[in-house]
């Protein structure tokens, strides 16, 4: 028996099979509980800024796509600006959410958002950080959610001058960040969990 001041960490633990359950039970047919799952609707049609889609999958080091990863995406608004009461810079718009939750489809392991192109958000020192979209995977065999960035390739400049891009030590790699235009308003993101396209992930 171990002292109250010696406490060991507690195992970590994947998302396991429940996670769709307890995320987003309305994908899995247990209706009833909320009216739509969370994070399913980011706009509405008095939203500000230009609509897009992103959709990607998630790749293992095989190459085979999850077909039961879950997805979350936090961004700024179109003018740079999130929803809070901590944003200092002025009022985020009120119609649009910042987050989005997305079940990859159990076939094809796609994940789908609906959203707006967001607006640039300045670094800390006051830099203009190139937009971009916060990401979050969580699957089985995924002991703790993975966090990565998704930015535009028609924003070249500003990409060169991005703080964070600037920090990767392995330039060739930034590469795993930008997504593809696929189509009008519609990019593709495919995050690589291992191999020679492993996406990078951050540490936060």
């Amino acid at each position: 028996m171990q002292g109250l001041d010696q406490l060991k960490e507690t195992a970590s633990q994947t998302a396991g099979p429940y996670v769709h359950i307890g995320c987003v039970p309305n994908f899995c047919d247990i209706t009833g509980v909320f009216p739509e799952d969370l994070g399913c609707r980011m706009v509405n049609a008095h939203t500000k800024g230009e609509r897009i889609t992103v959709r990607g999958r998630v790749f293992d080091g095989t190459g085979t796509p999850l077909r039961d990863a879950l997805i979350e995406i936090w961004q700024a608004d179109a003018e740079g600006l999130y929803p809070g009461p901590q944003e200092k810079r002025g009022m985020a718009d009120p119609n649009f959410t910042g987050f989005g939750r997305s079940p990859g489809d159990m076939t094809t392991g796609e994940y789908v958002f609906e959203t707006v192109r967001p607006g640039t958000v300045p670094f800390p020192d006051g830099r203009p950080m190139a937009p971009h979209i916060t990401f979050w995977v969580v699957a089985r065999g995924i002991n703790i959610g993975l966090h990565t960035r998704m930015y535009f390739p028609d924003d070249e400049e500003a990409l060169k001058a991005d703080p964070i891009l600037m920090r990767i030590e392995h330039q060739v790699r930034v590469a795993t960040l930008i997504a593809q235009k696929t189509g009008e308003a519609e990019y593709t993101f495919d995050i690589h969990l291992q191999g020679p396209k492993e996406t990078i992930f951050f540490d936060i």
